[in-house]
């Protein structure tokens, strides 16, 4: 591969700090998309743009084997997420947001290191004999983006499904600077989202006898749960059940007529997921019944298990220890965190992989992480990320 010019880690970092500092929230990025798009243009990319929601792919062309037929040619998918979180931003930086969301998950850096690893394969696409997909995806956090672009098809837009998928995340703390990590199998949990509405009978506090009081019910419900995942899981295949919102009458004195608990569940494996599931709705059914209330289960947004071929974890290891010496870690344990780069690896062999981004001088185990109003990223990494990702996408394209 052709070096890197000198002046392309500046550039990463000033195209990052000003993405930075435009932060979008969700499925539309007008802004995002225009600027990072206009980094493409100035490439011999083909780009297809999403129509539903911000987002496009590129197609990079290697320059050996063009006779072969496209559904023949090799093909590799690098992806970077673009949207920010509704957080307001604490970090204190020059280049920090002012419009009250935040890149607080690090993908600012994701778009900029795509750029910078497109810019390289180009510099090498002589060199490669298959195609490589840059995908761009908008609603990472929460808004289920992955399987909308997937929906639109930009997955295939080389005119074949990749052979290869890869994609990696930045971190704030947890792992120390420059550490390149991942694990084959599971890496990070399935995530699904449980609203449970407590119908009940309002009435006066002072007579509850009268009332069907909805609150202890939903407090039993909560506590219950606890107990459930305690003595129903197998130890070495954990889920998480967490109560974080929750949201019942309005006076001191007044018994409402509902209480609506919001809960967060992670799980590791297929199998334990529709366990919990399951076991939340049967449990939080009869709790409801045997009060004289009923209530109401709504399951929302959801993530799969994020789970990497273990071939590709196997290449991933290879490659990074060749191109970063002694950088490389395998994690022991799967994270409680999920990833839309999920929906991507259910259809591709593939790998997503964790760079420490933690700035220099700070504790990896006590800086604010990802989504704190306070996390701040070390776009030092920003070159390392271009280069892994466009070594992977060429080691696979020889």
């Amino acid at each position: 591969m052709t070096d890197r010019t000198a002046h392309e880690p500046t550039e990463l970092i000033a195209l990052r700090r000003e993405l930075h500092q435009i932060p979008e929230v969700g499925l539309q990025l007008p802004q995002t998309v225009a600027r990072v798009r206009r980094e493409f243009e100035q490439l011999p990319v083909e780009i297809v743009d999403a129509v539903g929601v911000s987002g496009f792919a590129a197609v990079l062309r290697g320059g050996r084997g063009q006779d072969t037929p496209v559904s023949e040619r090799p093909t590799v998918l690098l992806r970077a997420d673009m949207d920010a979180l509704p957080v307001v931003e604490e970090t204190g930086l020059p280049y920090a947001s002012a419009n009250g969301n935040m890149h607080a998950c690090g993908h600012d850096l994701h778009m900029a290191a795509i750029v910078g690893a497109a810019r390289r394969l180009v510099e090498a696409r002589h060199e490669l004999a298959g195609d490589v997909v840059f995908l761009l995806q908008p609603g990472e956090e929460g808004w289920d983006g992955a399987r909308l672009v997937i929906d639109e098809g930009l997955l295939d837009v080389s005119g074949k499904r990749p052979d290869h998928a890869y994609g990696l995340h930045v971190w704030s703390g947890l792992y120390p600077h420059g550490q390149i990590a991942s694990r084959p199998g599971p890496l990070m949990s399935a995530a699904d989202v449980l609203t449970v509405t407590v119908h009940g009978r309002g009435g006066h506090g002072s007579a509850p006898h009268l009332a069907i009081d909805p609150i202890p019910i939903v407090a039993s419900m909560i506590l219950d749960a606890q107990v459930m995942v305690a003595r129903q899981f197998d130890a070495f295949d954990p889920v998480i059940v967490t109560c974080g919102s929750l949201h019942a009458g309005s006076a001191n004195n007044v018994i409402p007529d509902s209480a609506i608990a919001e809960f967060s569940l992670r799980s590791y494996s297929a199998a334990a997921r529709t366990q919990l599931l399951e076991g939340l709705t049967r449990l939080f059914t009869s709790i409801a019944e045997a009060r004289g209330a009923t209530c109401t289960l709504d399951f929302g947004a959801s993530s799969a298990l994020t789970s990497n071929d273990p071939h590709e974890i196997e290449y991933v290891a290879d490659v990074v220890q060749q191109a970063f010496p002694d950088r490389w870690h395998t994690l022991e344990h799967p994270i409680g965190a999920s990833e839309d780069f999920s929906q991507i690896l259910q259809l591709i062999p593939g790998a997503f992989i964790f760079v420490g981004a933690v700035p220099a001088g700070q504790d990896p185990t006590t800086a604010p992480l990802n989504h704190s109003p306070k996390a701040a990223f070390d776009d030092a990494v920003l070159d390392d990320c271009a280069a892994m990702l466009a070594v992977l996408a060429q080691h696979r394209l020889r």
